[in-house]
């Protein structure tokens, strides 16, 4: 473990330094950082091998009843095949944590009007299991009728918390109808309105119930009794999340910032040294986790004047889709600011296109806040040096600036001697499965969480961009967890 200076004054604590490293924590006005679920909108833009895939909003699509093949993507739409009679059918976008609170609204529709008897799409949502959520459902008779009902299925008995009323008429298979909910506590609230006529200024439903508090999201398709058509393609052209609550988020409160040395700290306490921590103890501007916090979902867009107004902070994803809905790795620091950049080695790195803007992989992030804001030296493939920040996970693991201050083989090494803003780097595989013996994802360390866990920042493909939250793995380097399990490296630039 690196030599440390504690620093303290008649208040306690005030600051560590590192011999070797530029980075400093010093105390500083307490602060909390958390996270709430990105909006997104999945328009079914992918051709995953089954089923309906990885959502852009982080998760995926799982479904209960019927076959596989009942469920696919097809010309940008989510199909359910009806192919019997009250047979229920559900997607539910599945991930770690729950959503509270929410507003959602997805598009409906059917590939021909029922006949016979009536056929329906539901938006589902505090979603326990397929036996118990509610559910804003979209029904239309043979007569060509569209009605809207709320209902509770609660143990596989439903309860109609408002009655259908109906909202359209005349059918057709070329019909889109939007279904909205919103839950905000035990206030439950539903419209529906055909597609291309204007949004209802009021909620046609608007109930309370306290039976679930959160749950996941989803879809559920029904063909009745006695309907003459099945089989049935039940259509769903888009589903989007415009706002949501984590039930459970994450919230990380202190007084450490991060501040960085001009040089590494060569062990020596000076009237210089003492003056600049004192200052860094009454100043906040922003630090290293200021500039991490301001890529998290909802981080108000910066520009910069000095750059001809590139956008550098704000909230990032983490790279262009692949045709199978999962997320592309290669977006740097520059390719988030939509930059070509020449690199003080002499490196050059040209515009990627704007399919990479407002986008960081993990390392990039890194190289974001400690690089660009923080003032480390940047290159990319060459002169790898232990000064300067290179591009990939592993180069900055093994040959990054300033010092290791833990590290395992094949276990991950003790987190005695971790700090707040120390660089945290994991061997968990492109498909994040199983570990290779390569670092491949790194992270930036916030400080233990309201429930005592050590808690990360990165950027990853799941929750598409940086995040301190769970979705895609907890955050946490302690306990059983992915990023538990495969931490290998502390280092402390």
């Amino acid at each position: 473990m690196p030599a440390l200076l504690e620093v303290a004054d008649s208040h306690g604590w005030l600051a560590t330094l590192t011999q070797g490293a530029r980075t400093v924590t010093v105390r500083g006005p307490r602060r909390w950082l958390t996270e709430q679920k990105k909006p997104f909108t999945d328009e079914f833009e992918r051709t995953p091998a089954t089923g309906w895939g990885a959502s852009p909003g982080g998760g995926v699509w799982t479904t209960v009843n019927g076959a596989d093949t009942d469920y696919r993507i097809e010309d940008g739409r989510g199909v359910i095949e009806l192919t019997a009679t009250n047979a229920s059918r559900h997607a539910v976008l599945t991930s770690s944590e729950d959503v509270a609170d929410l507003k959602a609204t997805a598009v409906f529709g059917f590939d021909k009007a029922p006949a016979g008897a009536s056929a329906s799409l539901a938006l589902s949502f505090a979603i326990v299991d397929v036996n118990n959520h509610y559910r804003a459902r979209l029904n239309v008779t043979a007569a060509g009728a569209v009605q809207l009902s709320l209902e509770m299925e609660k143990a596989n008995d439903v309860t109609v918390l408002g009655a259908a009323q109906q909202v359209g008429t005349g059918f057709t298979a070329s019909d889109r109808w939007c279904v909205q909910v919103e839950k905000q506590g035990d206030a439950l609230r539903a419209r529906a309105w055909r597609k291309g006529t204007p949004e209802p200024s009021d909620w046609q439903h608007s109930e309370k119930d306290p039976t679930f508090t959160s749950g996941r999201v989803g879809v559920r398709a029904l063909a009745s009794s006695g309907n003459t058509q099945v089989p049935l393609r039940a259509l769903v052209d888009e589903f989007a999340v415009e706002s949501a609550y984590w039930a459970k988020p994450p919230v990380v409160a202190h007084e450490t910032w991060v501040r960085v040395l001009p040089e590494p700290f060569d062990g020596g306490w000076t009237d210089a040294m003492e003056q600049r921590i004192r200052g860094w103890a009454a100043d906040t501007s922003p630090d290293a986790l200021t500039y991490g916090a301001m890529f998290l979902p909802g981080g108000t867009p910066v520009r910069s004047s000095v750059l001809g107004g590139a956008q550098v902070l704000g909230e990032a994803g983490y790279g262009p889709r692949k045709a199978d809905g999962t997320r592309r790795e290669g977006a740097d620091f520059h390719e988030y600011m939509g930059l070509e950049w020449t690199f003080p080695n002499g490196e050059k790195m040209p515009y990627a296109g704007d399919q990479w803007e407002r986008n960081l992989d993990c390392s990039g992030l890194v190289r974001m806040v400690y690089g660009h804001h923080m003032g480390l030296p940047l290159v990319y493939d060459r002169d790898h040096d232990g000064v300067n920040l290179p591009r990939l996970s592993k180069d900055l693991a093994t040959s990054g600036p300033g010092v290791v201050v833990a590290r395992g083989t094949t276990t991950a090494p003790s987190l005695e001697g971790l700090r707040v803003g120390d660089i945290v780097c994991f061997d968990a595989t492109d498909d994040a499965t199983e570990e290779d013996g390569v670092i491949d994802h790194v992270g930036i360390y916030v400080g233990k969480d309201e429930e005592g866990d050590p808690r990360f920042l990165s950027s990853r493909k799941t929750p598409n961009g940086p995040t301190i939250a769970d979705l895609g793995g907890p955050s946490t380097l302690n306990g059983t967890g992915l990023y538990a399990r495969t931490l290998r490296v502390i280092r402390r630039f």
